[in-house]
Protein backbone atom coordinates (compact mmCIF):
# COMPACT_ATOMS: atom_id res chain seq x y z
CA UNK A 1 0.00 0.00 0.00
CA UNK A 2 1.45 3.41 -0.73
CA UNK A 3 1.94 6.40 1.41
CA UNK A 4 -0.42 8.29 -0.02
CA UNK A 5 -2.95 5.40 0.50
CA UNK A 6 -1.83 4.92 3.78
CA UNK A 7 -2.11 8.27 5.05
CA UNK A 8 -5.50 8.70 3.51
CA UNK A 9 -6.73 5.59 5.51
CA UNK A 10 -5.28 7.38 8.73
CA UNK A 11 -7.06 10.39 8.05
CA UNK A 12 -10.66 8.51 6.98
CA UNK A 13 -12.39 9.06 10.38
CA UNK A 14 -11.61 12.92 10.82
CA UNK A 15 -12.73 13.64 7.03
CA UNK A 16 -16.01 11.95 8.52
CA UNK A 17 -16.14 13.63 11.03
CA UNK A 18 -15.57 17.07 8.76
CA UNK A 19 -18.75 15.22 6.40
CA UNK A 20 -21.44 14.36 9.15
CA UNK A 21 -23.09 11.18 7.52
CA UNK A 22 -20.03 10.53 5.39
CA UNK A 23 -20.76 6.88 6.38
CA UNK A 24 -20.91 3.69 3.94
CA UNK A 25 -24.65 4.64 3.49
CA UNK A 26 -23.68 7.27 0.99
CA UNK A 27 -22.02 4.08 -1.09
CA UNK A 28 -25.25 2.62 -1.73
CA UNK A 29 -26.72 5.87 -2.47
CA UNK A 30 -24.62 6.87 -5.12
CA UNK A 31 -24.94 3.77 -6.52
CA UNK A 32 -28.80 3.76 -6.65
CA UNK A 33 -28.52 7.24 -8.13
CA UNK A 34 -26.39 6.09 -10.43
CA UNK A 35 -28.06 3.38 -11.82
CA UNK A 36 -31.54 5.73 -11.83
CA UNK A 37 -30.17 8.95 -13.01
CA UNK A 38 -29.66 12.02 -10.89
CA UNK A 39 -29.83 15.64 -12.74
CA UNK A 40 -27.92 15.81 -16.19
CA UNK A 41 -26.73 12.11 -15.99
CA UNK A 42 -29.41 10.01 -17.77
CA UNK A 43 -29.55 6.41 -15.65
CA UNK A 44 -26.83 3.82 -16.08
CA UNK A 45 -28.59 1.49 -18.78
CA UNK A 46 -30.18 4.23 -20.47
CA UNK A 47 -26.68 5.61 -21.04
CA UNK A 48 -24.92 2.49 -22.00
CA UNK A 49 -27.83 1.26 -24.17
CA UNK A 50 -27.39 4.80 -26.22
CA UNK A 51 -23.59 4.08 -26.72
CA UNK A 52 -24.42 0.71 -27.75
CA UNK A 53 -27.04 2.02 -30.61
CA UNK A 54 -24.39 4.58 -31.47
CA UNK A 55 -21.77 2.11 -31.75
CA UNK A 56 -24.42 -0.26 -34.55
CA UNK A 57 -24.17 -3.32 -31.77
CA UNK A 58 -20.55 -3.37 -30.41
CA UNK A 59 -20.61 -4.17 -27.51
CA UNK A 60 -16.94 -3.67 -26.66
CA UNK A 61 -16.82 -0.50 -28.67
CA UNK A 62 -19.99 0.97 -26.50
CA UNK A 63 -17.89 -0.30 -23.26
CA UNK A 64 -15.05 1.65 -24.28
CA UNK A 65 -16.85 4.57 -24.93
CA UNK A 66 -18.97 4.35 -21.97
CA UNK A 67 -15.48 4.36 -19.93
CA UNK A 68 -14.04 7.22 -21.88
CA UNK A 69 -17.17 9.18 -21.28
CA UNK A 70 -17.10 9.22 -18.00
CA UNK A 71 -13.51 9.64 -16.88
CA UNK A 72 -14.02 12.55 -18.70
CA UNK A 73 -16.71 13.63 -16.34
CA UNK A 74 -14.51 12.19 -13.69
CA UNK A 75 -11.60 14.60 -14.42
CA UNK A 76 -14.08 17.51 -15.21
CA UNK A 77 -15.76 17.03 -11.60
CA UNK A 78 -12.25 16.29 -10.09
CA UNK A 79 -11.02 19.76 -11.42
CA UNK A 80 -14.10 21.80 -10.22
CA UNK A 81 -13.65 20.01 -6.50
CA UNK A 82 -10.54 20.92 -6.52
CA UNK A 83 -10.06 24.73 -7.12
CA UNK A 84 -10.16 26.81 -4.37
CA UNK A 85 -7.36 26.51 -2.30
CA UNK A 86 -6.66 24.62 1.03
CA UNK A 87 -9.34 27.11 2.77
CA UNK A 88 -12.39 25.54 1.09
CA UNK A 89 -10.84 21.90 2.14
CA UNK A 90 -13.09 20.88 4.40
CA UNK A 91 -16.24 21.95 2.13
CA UNK A 92 -15.29 20.09 -1.07
CA UNK A 93 -14.25 16.50 0.05
CA UNK A 94 -17.90 15.68 0.63
CA UNK A 95 -18.63 16.81 -3.17
CA UNK A 96 -15.53 15.39 -4.56
CA UNK A 97 -16.09 11.85 -2.46
CA UNK A 98 -19.81 11.44 -3.55
CA UNK A 99 -19.35 13.19 -7.19
CA UNK A 100 -16.32 10.04 -7.87
CA UNK A 101 -18.45 7.44 -6.35
CA UNK A 102 -21.45 8.43 -8.00
CA UNK A 103 -19.39 8.50 -11.85
CA UNK A 104 -17.74 5.31 -10.96
CA UNK A 105 -20.80 3.24 -9.93
CA UNK A 106 -22.29 4.91 -13.10
CA UNK A 107 -19.42 3.87 -15.47
CA UNK A 108 -19.66 0.17 -13.43
CA UNK A 109 -23.10 -0.41 -14.10
CA UNK A 110 -22.99 0.77 -17.82
CA UNK A 111 -20.65 -1.86 -18.31
CA UNK A 112 -22.57 -4.61 -16.00
CA UNK A 113 -25.99 -4.02 -18.25
CA UNK A 114 -23.69 -3.98 -21.86
CA UNK A 115 -22.39 -7.39 -20.63
CA UNK A 116 -26.14 -9.15 -19.93
CA UNK A 117 -26.41 -8.25 -15.87
CA UNK A 118 -29.43 -7.31 -14.24
CA UNK A 119 -28.82 -4.08 -12.32
CA UNK A 120 -31.82 -4.79 -9.93
CA UNK A 121 -30.24 -7.75 -8.89
CA UNK A 122 -28.56 -7.02 -5.41
CA UNK A 123 -25.76 -9.51 -6.57
CA UNK A 124 -24.81 -7.33 -9.50
CA UNK A 125 -24.74 -4.37 -7.30
CA UNK A 126 -22.51 -5.44 -4.75
CA UNK A 127 -20.07 -6.64 -7.67
CA UNK A 128 -20.14 -2.98 -9.47
CA UNK A 129 -19.39 -1.62 -5.85
CA UNK A 130 -16.65 -4.11 -5.26
CA UNK A 131 -15.26 -3.40 -8.48
CA UNK A 132 -14.51 0.21 -7.08
CA UNK A 133 -12.10 -0.68 -4.93
CA UNK A 134 -9.44 -2.10 -7.87
CA UNK A 135 -7.90 -5.57 -8.83
CA UNK A 136 -5.26 -4.83 -6.69
CA UNK A 137 -7.33 -4.53 -3.07
CA UNK A 138 -9.89 -6.70 -4.07
CA UNK A 139 -7.33 -9.84 -4.67
CA UNK A 140 -5.97 -8.71 -1.38
CA UNK A 141 -9.58 -8.71 0.84
CA UNK A 142 -10.82 -11.90 -1.17
CA UNK A 143 -6.90 -13.77 0.12
CA UNK A 144 -8.09 -12.19 3.55
CA UNK A 145 -11.79 -13.41 3.83
CA UNK A 146 -12.78 -9.97 3.91
CA UNK A 147 -15.20 -10.15 0.80
CA UNK A 148 -16.01 -14.00 0.07
CA UNK A 149 -14.81 -13.54 -3.57
CA UNK A 150 -14.17 -11.97 -6.55
CA UNK A 151 -16.98 -9.06 -8.16
CA UNK A 152 -18.02 -11.59 -11.17
CA UNK A 153 -18.36 -14.51 -8.92
CA UNK A 154 -20.09 -12.13 -6.21
CA UNK A 155 -22.20 -11.29 -9.49
CA UNK A 156 -23.02 -14.88 -10.17
CA UNK A 157 -23.35 -16.23 -7.07
CA UNK A 158 -26.20 -18.99 -6.48
CA UNK A 159 -27.87 -16.56 -4.08
CA UNK A 160 -27.76 -13.68 -2.58
CA UNK A 161 -26.87 -13.06 0.81
CA UNK A 162 -27.36 -10.12 2.82
CA UNK A 163 -24.79 -9.94 5.34
CA UNK A 164 -22.04 -8.83 2.18
CA UNK A 165 -24.11 -5.90 1.64
CA UNK A 166 -22.77 -3.70 4.49
CA UNK A 167 -19.59 -5.35 4.37
CA UNK A 168 -18.69 -4.58 0.79
CA UNK A 169 -20.35 -0.99 1.50
CA UNK A 170 -18.09 -0.02 4.30
CA UNK A 171 -14.94 -1.21 2.85
CA UNK A 172 -15.90 0.60 -0.38
CA UNK A 173 -16.75 3.43 1.51
CA UNK A 174 -13.31 3.79 3.34
CA UNK A 175 -11.23 2.87 0.36
CA UNK A 176 -12.89 5.94 -1.60
CA UNK A 177 -12.44 8.61 1.39
CA UNK A 178 -9.13 7.22 1.75
CA UNK A 179 -8.00 7.75 -1.54
CA UNK A 180 -9.51 11.52 -1.66
CA UNK A 181 -7.35 11.84 1.20
CA UNK A 182 -4.44 10.98 0.70
CA UNK A 183 -4.83 12.51 -3.18
CA UNK A 184 -5.40 15.99 -1.14
CA UNK A 185 -2.30 15.72 0.99
CA UNK A 186 -0.32 14.82 -1.79
CA UNK A 187 -1.38 17.55 -2.92
CA UNK A 188 -1.38 19.93 -0.69
CA UNK A 189 1.96 22.12 -2.11
CA UNK A 190 -0.14 22.53 -5.38
CA UNK A 191 -3.01 23.94 -3.78
CA UNK A 192 -1.49 26.76 -3.01
CA UNK A 193 -2.00 27.53 -6.45
CA UNK A 194 -5.57 26.69 -6.46
CA UNK A 195 -5.47 26.06 -10.62
CA UNK A 196 -2.61 23.71 -10.20
CA UNK A 197 -4.54 21.81 -7.70
CA UNK A 198 -7.35 21.39 -10.08
CA UNK A 199 -5.22 20.21 -12.72
CA UNK A 200 -3.30 17.56 -10.16
CA UNK A 201 -7.27 16.80 -8.91
CA UNK A 202 -8.57 16.25 -12.65
CA UNK A 203 -6.07 14.09 -13.44
CA UNK A 204 -6.18 11.93 -10.39
CA UNK A 205 -9.78 11.47 -11.01
CA UNK A 206 -9.53 10.53 -14.45
CA UNK A 207 -6.61 8.42 -14.03
CA UNK A 208 -8.59 6.24 -11.10
CA UNK A 209 -11.95 6.31 -13.14
CA UNK A 210 -9.83 4.62 -15.97
CA UNK A 211 -8.21 1.99 -13.95
CA UNK A 212 -11.65 0.93 -12.49
CA UNK A 213 -13.50 0.89 -16.08
CA UNK A 214 -10.55 -1.25 -17.20
CA UNK A 215 -10.94 -3.32 -14.28
CA UNK A 216 -14.70 -3.67 -14.99
CA UNK A 217 -14.15 -4.59 -18.25
CA UNK A 218 -12.17 -7.34 -17.91
CA UNK A 219 -13.84 -8.84 -14.99
CA UNK A 220 -17.56 -8.98 -16.02
CA UNK A 221 -18.24 -11.69 -18.62
CA UNK A 222 -20.68 -11.46 -20.58
CA UNK A 223 -24.24 -13.04 -19.78
CA UNK A 224 -27.38 -14.26 -21.04
CA UNK A 225 -30.09 -11.00 -20.86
Amino acid sequence: MGLKQTVGRQLAPRLQELAPGMTSGFVREALNRAIDGVGPLQPAAVAADKQLAEQRGSVDRAIHEVIENNVRLAGAQGFVTNVGGLVTMAVTIPANVTGLALLQCRMVAGIAHLRGHDLDDPRVRNAILALLLGEDQVNDLVKRKKIPSTPMALATAPAHDPTIDGVISAVVATDIIARVAGKRLATTVGRRVPVVGGVVGAGADGFATWRVGRYADRELLPRKK
